[in-house]
């Protein structure tokens, strides 16, 4: 069994026509924020801009924006925003009690927390094929002829940047759980084109949440303003009930 189910705010700092996009595809356990912008000016605390202190510039801006929208889906929380370093392997660090996600493309940031225990993961794709030879390397044979007839069914729309995306949020989600690598070829990924969803069927074995094994993940996904979005959310259930 699944242990999991995932199921426009305006911030005036950017001005009413900054809509954001990522929030849509998680539930409102989980507090977001996203960008299109680089916004000037934005400060990083110490530890953090130690990080990056002998990063290129490219890598510099968006490290810095990706932890604003960090900083600013924290507050949104109702947690007091700290400094989220990195962990051994790149991953966020998140302070005690929080969880999260961060994710970046050309042209956007975005960041999604919430309170823990669980586990989110969240990925922006440009929206577009993938390069040749990518499908290939991050896909299982079980995936390739659903994604042939999904083109066909549903043209204009980038199912191979879809998947990858999707597997992009199973890792992020994985990660925190089990504390070791996930390939891509470790996960089955099954889209759904009329309900924006899809689901991930582990090929290993998981971790356990609430005493059961992870064994898959149900997320969303959407393509908007040119970009391809997957999301992940995990949390802890409502006092007396048990994880679905």
């Amino acid at each position: 069994m699944s242990a999991f189910g995932y199921c426009a705010d305006v911030d005036c700092y950017y001005g009413r026509e900054e809509i954001e996009v990522i929030e849509e595809i998680l539930p409102d356990t989980v507090m977001t924020f996203d960008t299109f912008t680089d916004p000037p000016g934005v400060v990083l605390f110490p530890e953090e801009a130690e990080l990056v202190r002998r990063a290129a510039d490219k890598r510099r801006t968006e490290f810095t924006t990706a932890r604003h929208c960090v900083h600013r889906a924290m507050e949104r929380l109702g947690v007091p925003p700290v400094p989220v370093l990195s962990g051994a392997h790149g991953e966020p660090a998140w302070p005690p009690g929080v969880v999260g996600s961060i994710t970046h493309c050309a042209g956007y940031r975005a960041a999604a927390v919430s309170a823990g225990p669980g586990t989110i993961g969240i990925d922006a794709e440009p929206d577009g094929p993938l390069p040749p030879g990518v499908l290939e390397a991050i896909s299982v044979a079980q995936e390739r002829e659903p994604l042939r007839r999904l083109a066909a069914e549903h043209p204009g729309t980038s199912w191979d940047r879809i998947l990858f995306s999707a597997k992009e949020s199973v890792y992020k989600a994985w990660y925190p759980l089990a504390r070791r690598w996930l390939d891509f070829q470790d996960a089955v990924i099954v889209l759904d084109p009329l309900h924006g969803t899809f689901d991930a069927r582990l090929l290993v074995a998981g971790p356990r949440w609430h005493g059961q094994p992870v064994s898959g993940f149900a997320g969303r996904w959407m393509a908007r303003r040119g970009l391809v979005l997957t999301a992940i959310a995990v949390t802890a259930p409502p006092a007396g009930r048990k994880a679905a």
